[in-house]
């Protein structure tokens, strides 16, 4: 398999970040570590592995980034509105630096974006396709969090609104976002399995529902845990049907 590693500096973030990437062609995949993870997780924990026959066969190209959580929502010992902050330059980083990254790598310009990621990367997975619906037109999104308000220690700003799906979607009335959401391939999944919690995910499916946002909400039943296995089991079945 391909594999390039590639780092930079960050303008808006002020840090040096990675980003991975693995194949030769194909529609290209993002996908996000992890709480604690980087853009090495997903290769560490062998979902890059689990794909690698796609990715070899060109079905998809696999990116990987950072999500620098522990700069942001799980930084404790930081004001709750720096975390907030460091949410919103995340968010620009992501649409203004990796995305034309992924399409000159790509040799591709605008073309389009897929997100996966487990547990708080399928935050960032849903939250990319849901702030920027022109340019990610798929995602999974697999045992997620939707709402964030535990780590905002009760406070409540415009970076943290805006970054947090249920309530930003909740009063979206925007025409053109409306409009781009419905070419959109949405799939937010849970289960029964051990140490899964579907709360956080009917919760953003009633959400959409009541935006009138055609998504999938899969439940895997006994294969919906929330654990590495499960997660490589579904992106096989999801790559396998959908690329």
């Amino acid at each position: 398999m391909k594999r390039e590693y590639h780092r930079w500096h960050s303008p808006r973030l002020g840090i040096e970040l990675g980003v991975v990437v693995y194949g030769h062609w194909g529609p290209p995949l993002l996908g996000f570590p992890t709480s604690a993870g980087d853009e090495l997780e997903l290769e560490g924990q062998s979902m890059v592995g689990a794909l690698a026959d796609f990715i070899d066969a060109g079905r998809i190209k696999f990116f990987t980034a950072n999500s620098i959580n522990g700069e942001s929502f799980y930084n404790k010992s930081t004001h709750p509105f720096h975390r907030s902050y460091v949410q919103a330059m995340f968010d620009s980083y992501l649409h203004e630096e990796v995305v034309p990254f992924i399409w000159n790598n790509c040799q591709t310009q605008g073309i389009a974006i897929s997100t996966m990621g487990a547990s708080f990367g399928a935050y960032h997975a849903a939250n990319s396709l849901f702030k920027h619906p022109d340019v990610i037109k798929r995602c999974f999104a697999m045992s997620g969090v939707y709402d964030l308000r535990n780590f905002m220690d009760g406070m409540f700003d415009d970076n943290f609104y805006f970054n947090n799906p249920v309530d930003y979607l909740s009063n979206m009335s925007d025409p053109w976002f409306y409009e781009q959401i419905a070419t959109c391939d949405i799939h937010i999944t849970t289960g029964t399995g051990p140490w899964e919690n579907s709360g956080p995910t009917y919760r953003l499916s009633e959400v959409l529902s009541s935006k009138g946002i055609r998504h999938s909400l899969d439940n895997w039943g006994p294969q919906g845990g929330h654990d590495w296995p499960y997660w490589k089991h579904q992106m096989r079945e999801y790559v396998s049907q959908l690329f």
